[in-house]
């Protein structure tokens, strides 16, 4: 029988579940292409003690997604993260257009290669990228969420996203019929409120949960270091549009242009962490941070200009249009990173810089990784009395994700868990009640009957 039972970790209440984690002392971090099962937790149990944990966690899950790639997205264990830029394990895994097709029909499987635009044909290989969002019409997927605007560099061009799931995650939506609309209404009808349609992974068989990752990449030009940024060709694909009322009309466009990543969210669901476990990083030199002085923003920022005299996290003004140059957007960070996290940092960084000194890998930085501190009784259970587990931090926000949302305002600004608790199956049904397990992809199903036009 299954229950709904919820407690605190070790040390905030009660006594910690065994088979979620086993206890460790603290331990010198490395250079590893295993992904963690789940969290480590070190004594003395703590928040603070805890969110270090946390914080560990995500760094060694960074490494190894972004560890250099054989040809079938295996790590390569011949060489070490770092020693030369390429084609990362997590680069490999299925963009969500791959997964959410036309009339909800069948993903291809995993290993088939992913089709492209006939526009882009011709253009040489890459990653296809095209703006992102959360809702499934691509027209409208110039946006953040919460639809804040996008994001323009220092030269005028918007940053592109994309969400990949690994093969784990796919497994679940493929094996429980979630690319259907039909698919979700029969899984969820079968299965209790707060089902957990995603799998958890298991520690004791070494099986590595569903894990999302949702990348932003800079177009790159004479402007950057292509040095200092992890690099990939890419097919920069603009949808058209020729319908005013759902935007500019623009033709459809593609471009071969060189990407350079700029932020990087990693989505992990565990056994101990129903409501997955969000990790966010950044580039360097993204932004400043709001409580820096303006005498001391001395950059160069991707994404903030000393000199300029605009407004700071303001979304530019519409019609927003990728094929157009743009005003500069002009970011801060709204929350300061911890010193915590800082010193975290800095010792995942030296440690980068040990395989190469150039390692691009060392240009990036946590910015924070929120948790839920209440586990589920019996793992991989969502509480129906606690279904966000009290969330740690309370806020999260990347700036290049999130931009426009940052802060500590209470249904107003970023947090992950909070938001993504609001997740419906999809968006044919009035009021969206149907609980979509922590994630806006399942919204982009179609249903066996409809037509959209894909990539």
């Amino acid at each position: 029988m299954r229950t709904n039972a919820h407690r605190p970790w070790p040390g905030l209440g009660s006594a910690l579940f065994s088979a979620l984690l086993i206890p460790m002392a603290n331990a010198a971090p490395t250079l590893s292409t295993q992904i963690p099962f789940d969290v480590t937790a070190t004594p003395p149990f703590t928040l603070t003690s805890l969110q270090r944990n946390f914080d560990d966690m995500s760094w060694q899950t960074f490494i190894a997604l972004n560890w250099p790639a054989l040809a079938n997205g295996e790590p390569n264990t011949g060489v070490q993260i770092g020693q030369h830029d390429g084609a990362t394990v997590w680069e490999s895994w299925k963009e969500s257009y791959q997964i959410f097709l036309p009339q909800g029909q069948t993903p291809a499987p995993w290993q088939a290669p992913a089709s492209i635009p006939k526009v882009c044909e011709g253009l040489g290989g890459g990653r296809l990228l095209q703006q992102m969002g959360k809702v499934p019409d691509v027209l409208d997927e110039f946006i953040q969420p919460f639809q804040s605007g996008p994001l323009v560099d220092q030269s005028g061009v918007y940053t592109r996203n994309e969400i990949v799931v690994n093969k784990p995650m796919f497994d679940s939506i493929v094996n429980n019929g979630l690319y259907s609309i039909q698919g979700q209404q029969a899984f969820f009808a079968a299965n209790p409120t707060n089902a957990v349609a995603f799998s958890c992974g298991n520690t004791d068989t070494s099986e590595v949960g569903s894990l999302m990752v949702k990348a932003s990449w800079k177009v790159l030009d004479g402007n950057d270091r292509p040095g200092s940024f992890h690099t990939v060709a890419a097919l920069v694909y603009t949808p058209g549009n020729s319908d005013p009322n759902k935007g500019p009309v623009v033709a459809e466009s593609c471009k071969a242009e060189p990407v350079g990543l700029v932020g990087l969210h990693i989505v992990h669901k565990t056994s101990s962490a129903p409501q997955w476990i969000w990790s966010t990083f950044e580039h360097v030199n993204n932004v400043p941070e709001k409580t820096t002085p303006v005498s001391e923003r001395t950059g160069p920022y991707l994404f903030y200009n000393a000199s300029s005299q605009a407004e700071v996290n303001q979304p530019p003004p519409r019609p927003w249009n990728p094929q157009v140059k743009a005003t500069p957007s002009q970011i801060v960070r709204e929350e300061p990173l911890t010193d915590a996290t800082k010193s975290l940092n800095s010792t995942y960084q030296t440690l980068l810089r040990t395989v190469n000194p150039d390692s691009v890998w060392a240009n990036y930085q946590l910015i924070s990784t929120q948790w839920p501190t209440l586990t589920g009784q019996p793992p991989c259970q969502i509480s129906k009395t606690v279904p966000l587990g009290k969330p740690a931090p309370a806020f999260l926000a990347n700036a290049t994700l999130e931009t426009y949302i940052q802060g500590t305002v209470p249904q107003a600004s970023s947090s992950c868990i909070a938001c993504h608790g609001n997740a419906a199956t999809h968006v044919t049904e009035s009021p969206r009640t149907s609980f979509a397990d922590f994630t806006y992809l399942l919204e982009r199903a179609q249903s066996t009957g409809a037509t959209r036009s894909q990539p």
